[in-house]
């Protein structure tokens, strides 16, 4: 398809696909948001794709690509790959539809997000689990579908998919009451933002979108520099909803179409934000869910006196991340640090530490030691939060007042990822 091709075709497959998703999707809120309005001094909507039946937008695309190729489909059987929010959508509309599907997820994904997907697919749907990414398991899932003649689905690069997606954009337009100036969308391999892109900015030329990546895998950033698709040699898996190392070749065109602007978030601003739309909101974001809220603070200046929608791409997040999620909030944030600590070998030392070094709201998180015989001293590795960042320098002003010799772990990337 040229590039010439993508306008006309985009927005009539967008209609068609709303036309047709009307009584398959949930339509769903697009809610102002008074906190982050107050906060930004803007009007801050999010359009909450969390709440769709499978807690993401990815059905909506799964299912309409789905459906177009029925008939075939129900006699070939279905092939896709996904870290999780495609491949429940998949599972949704295969049992729907009656149609057998084998579902290719990386070793990596969260439990929540398998068990979902078990949920959903019932009896027609068997997980694979392999690759620790999601590329390593789109290539060994194409494979098999050459090999026994099933229909590959893909979970971004396709016309339909994107028509799909892009019914968010067709909700939010209908729900504004205001002229929109800012949609800002995550972007993993770029199925939703291309949809959305699309149909907005045939409709309001004037909305900016802003296209919002983690720092550990910005694959459509590098598309843009490289002016195509690249392959990156690795990626951060955290963002597992966008963790993606190379992103669709139709998904590039449309982007470099219509995308204004591609912000990189690192990957502890997110869990920040999750935790922030837990606390305050009672959301519950993905990380990929939470990556278009994450962004509005480099926008802060831009938004001023603005009408702007975060679309929340999913919630399907895992509990038991939730540790995880905080430690990397508080390492972000600058409010937790980890220390290789010698410790003389006395009585009293430890007391010491907690009495001289500790500041009233400092708080021991970890404390590892072994005390060996026939040493003067001996390391523990101690865990400190803090209550406030600007505390970090006294913290170290003290312990060297008070003779204990450290190591600052967070400081060392090869020790942290050791140790911590």
């Amino acid at each position: 398809m040229q590039m010439a091709d993508i306008k006309t075709l985009q927005i009539e497959d967008v209609l068609k696909a709303h036309q047709f998703l009307k009584e398959v999707v949930i339509h769903t809120p697009l809610q102002k948001n008074d906190y982050l309005s107050e906060k930004y001094e803007a009007n801050i909507y999010f359009k909450r794709e969390d709440l769709q039946h499978v807690r993401s937008f990815k059905l909506r695309g799964a299912y309409y690509k789905i459906k177009t190729i029925e008939e075939i489909a129900r006699k070939q059987g279905i092939v896709c790959a996904s870290a999780g929010n495609h491949a429940q959508g998949v599972a949704y509309a295969c049992a729907h539809l009656g149609i057998s599907a084998k579902i290719f997820m990386p070793l990596t994904t969260p439990s929540q997000k398998i068990e979902q997907v078990k949920m959903f697919g019932r009896q027609y749907a068997e997980i694979i689990l392999t690759g620790d990414t999601f590329d390593d398991s789109a290539s060994t899932a194409t494979t098999y579908a050459e090999q026994e003649g099933r229909l590959f689905i893909h979970p971004f690069d396709d016309l339909d998919i994107i028509a799909g997606q892009g019914t968010v954009a067709v909700e939010i337009m209908n729900d504004i009451d205001e002229e929109l100036d800012y949609v800002f969308s995550s972007i993993g391999g770029g199925g939703l933002i291309s949809g959305v892109s699309s149909y907005i900015k045939n409709l309001s030329p004037n909305t900016k979108i802003i296209g919002v990546e983690p720092s550990g895998a910005a694959s459509m950033k590098a598309a843009i520099a490289n002016k195509g698709p690249i392959v990156l040699d690795a990626i951060d898996k955290f963002v597992d909803g966008a963790a993606v190392k190379c992103v669709g070749k139709l998904n590039h065109e449309i982007v470099s179409k219509y995308v204004d602007d591609i912000t990189l978030v690192p990957e502890g601003k997110v869990c920040t934000t999750i935790l922030s739309l837990y606390n305050k909101h009672a959301i519950i974001a993905e990380p990929a869910g939470a990556l278009s809220i994450a962004a509005l603070d480099s926008h802060k200046e831009q938004i001023k006196g603005k009408s702007v929608v975060c679309i929340i791409s999913g919630g399907n997040n895992d509990i038991g991340r939730m540790q995880e999620i905080k430690e990397k909030s508080l390492l972000h944030e600058g409010l937790l640090y980890y220390f290789i600590v010698s410790f003389p070998q006395r009585a009293g030392a430890l007391r010491q530490f907690l009495d001289k070094v500790l500041g009233p709201d400092d708080d021991i998180t970890t404390f590892e030691y072994t005390k060996k015989n026939n040493k003067e001293s001996g390391p523990a590795l101690v865990g400190i939060e803090l209550k406030r960042s600007e505390d970090y320098l006294e913290l170290l002003s003290r312990m060297n007042e008070n003779g204990f010799f450290f190591k600052e772990v967070n400081k060392d990337s090869t020790l942290f990822d050791l140790l911590i």
